[in-house]
């Protein structure tokens, strides 16, 4: 929603310097838009923005001194809220630290806005100190990039509705239909400060200002909705198909759509293969009695999460005839070869930001409109409609038993695996989780059996790397205020270590370092049987632990060695939140030993 604080015009402004008067009319734009965080890093050119935001009273301003995990904390506070959070940096090498996360928020497309403080257009290409080119130095990555003028003291009054609108622009196409990130780069010349007197003035102006100006966000939109005819030709082929699975991906519609997505498989007997990042799989769907529950139609019954071990190997069922697709391409190795190599009637993928994510390149039907209102209208169409028992009960069945097997398993054996499985067992309802890069989103993926628990699961998938993991958790806990569990490899640590900066002001976040001294996931591939170069160019053993970094930033520490230990310690947390690190120590080449050996068990049925 639009801020409540009333719009701001050049009659309005106290200020002689115009870098301080763009800068506010800019802020307040954005105010006026929607726009209530900020994440500021401190530098010297991009004073006049720092201050505008510390001034308003509408929108909310955090700190954080390292600008690359300054980016992904602002990129954690936006999945929260699925709104734009600006970022403020100096000139220079500080702008490029962002570019991590914004590669991030394009491929996940989270709505970010990016305003740069830059050097006068005289200094540019000059040798002058802290002076890059900035203009669209993000290239592609953003989905609008724009220079402003140089702010001067004699300008048509165009020039600064000109700046207002610019920001109500930049907020609305970070918050469109495709959301992602926006840079506005500001040059300024110096002074770059107010005098005392005009910074008094302006706050005195801000708290007694009145309605001079009808400024609102001119941009809207409303949802894509799916014609008669299209709807028409899906019932029939979903009639037509008793045999068919419904695949949620990374990244699905929050709000409704996953009750929606659940009664949609529940009316159409289509089993739902839900992606652990895909806010489906940990989900108190409720509304059903104990006799629905038991139930072949069970909505329980059709939420499949174990495929991860059962695809392994050839499951035994006839292929499916139909493939409904939501969200990014899933995390599971398995299940992406598995889609691979089937030859289904139809693969339809519905994503209202019209975004591609195939890349086995097999959609045969792509269709952009609102997710939750597609799923809501069909199940309402089939009402009627009586699904095939006999698919969703041999899928079922094969789930179950992978579970069964699969759950005995890892309480026989201990390594790093199991830690995510107890990790959901005590979590609280509507708890988060930021699911690290690596290993740690594999083990959530296979040992993460699906519960009517509403668990927020969030992870960095979009270009899947390993930086700025903490920062983004951190970012989660202080936007959502809820209970928040950031569960990292030791590397994914090492790389965000600055980040715990942030942890001490962050009472309800707790870190978990699952620290098997290395990179871990380097063991799974055909690498780990060269030796050398394996352990010192791919493995990497650091030989460290986090106490000394834990009492560097003042987090309550506690070391887990084993499964006992473990568990208390996340009993500990869960009860007694605080600033916390939880380091799990493991031995990274036992833990893929028992994987393995896992997994092999399983897939000759031994288990």
């Amino acid at each position: 929603m639009p801020n409540n604080h009333l719009p701001l015009t050049v009659n309005h402004l106290p200020f002689k310097n115009p870098n301080l008067r763009f800068a506010a009319l800019f802020v307040d734009g954005l105010a006026q838009a929607g726009l209530e965080s900020v994440v500021i890093s401190p530098g010297s050119r991009s004073t006049p923005l720092t201050l505008a935001f510390e001034a308003h009273p509408g929108i909310e301003t955090f700190l954080h001194i390292d600008e690359r995990g300054a980016g992904f904390y602002a990129l954690g506070m936006a999945l929260a809220s699925d709104k734009p959070v600006a970022l403020i940096c100096t000139s220079g090498t500080a702008v490029a630290n962002y570019l991590p996360t914004i590669i991030e928020a394009q491929m996940s497309q989270v709505p970010l806005l990016i305003l740069t403080g830059d050097r006068p257009h005289e200094l540019r290409h000059s040798g002058a100190n802290q002076t890059i080119d900035q203009v669209k130095i993000f290239g592609d990555q953003v989905l609008w990039s724009v220079d402003m003028p140089l702010p001067q003291e004699d300008v048509p009054e165009v020039a600064l509705r000109h700046v207002q609108t610019t920001a109500v622009r930049a907020y609305a196409t970070a918050n469109g239909l495709r959301k992602g990130p926006v840079h506005v780069n500001f040059p300024f010349r110096k002074p770059l400060e107010p005098s005392a007197e005009e910074i008094r003035a302006w706050r005195l102006e801000i708290e007694s200002a009145t309605p001079i100006s009808n400024l609102q966000s001119p941009i809207s939109r409303g949802k894509i909705m799916p014609t008669d005819e299209q709807l028409d030709w899906l019932t029939a082929v979903l009639t037509h198909h008793p045999r068919g699975l419904i695949i949620c991906g990374p990244r699905c519609p929050g709000g409704d759509f996953p009750a929606a997505v659940t009664a949609l498989a529940q009316q159409t007997g289509y089993p739902l293969l839900a992606d652990p990042l895909s806010g489906v799989r940990f989900f108190n769907r409720g509304g059903f009695d104990d006799e629905e529950k038991k139930s072949a139609k069970s909505v329980d019954n059709l939420s499949i999460s174990g495929y991860e071990t059962f695809l392994q190997h050839n499951p035994g069922w006839p292929e499916p005839e139909m493939i409904v697709r939501f969200g990014q391409v899933p995390t599971s190795k398995w299940l992406n070869a598995y889609l691979d190599k089937i030859q289904p009637a139809i693969r339809l993928h519905i994503r209202e930001s019209g975004v591609w994510a195939d890349d086995s390149q097999r959609t045969t039907h792509f269709w952009q409109m609102n997710e939750t209102a597609v799923c809501q209208t069909l199940t309402a169409r089939l009402e009627n409609h009586q699904p095939n028992p006999t698919w969703h009960q041999t899928i079922y069945a094969t789930e179950k038993a992978a579970w069964d097997a699969l759950e005995s398993q890892l309480h026989q054996h201990w390594f790093d695996g199991p830690a995510l499985p107890i990790l959901l067992d005590q979590l609280p309802e509507n708890a988060n989780i930021l699911i690290g890069n690596s290993l740690p989103v594999r083990h959530l993926d296979q040992y993460g059996r699906s519960r009517p628990k509403t668990l927020h699961i969030f992870g960095n998938r979009g270009a899947s790397g390993i930086d700025g993991n903490i920062a983004t958790g951190l970012g989660l806990a202080t936007a959502t205020k809820r209970p928040t569990f950031i569960v990292v490899g030791d590397i994914t640590a090492l790389h965000d270590l600055n980040s715990l900066l942030l942890a001490r002001q962050t009472p309800n976040a707790t870190i978990i370092v699952l620290n098997n001294n290395g990179g871990g996931i380097f063991r799974r591939l055909p690498i780990s049987q060269h030796e050398p170069p394996f352990t010192d160019r791919f493995l990497t053993p650091h030989g460290r632990t986090f106490a000394h970094a834990a009492a560097m930033f003042e987090l309550d520490y506690i070391l887990a060695e084993n499964r006992e230990s473990f568990v208390a310690a996340v009993e500990t947390a869960v009860a007694h939140p605080a600033p916390r690190l939880i380091e799990l120590l493991t031995d990274g080449a036992q833990d893929e030993q028992i994987r393995r050996q896992i997994n092999q068990l399983l897939k000759e049925g031994n288990a």
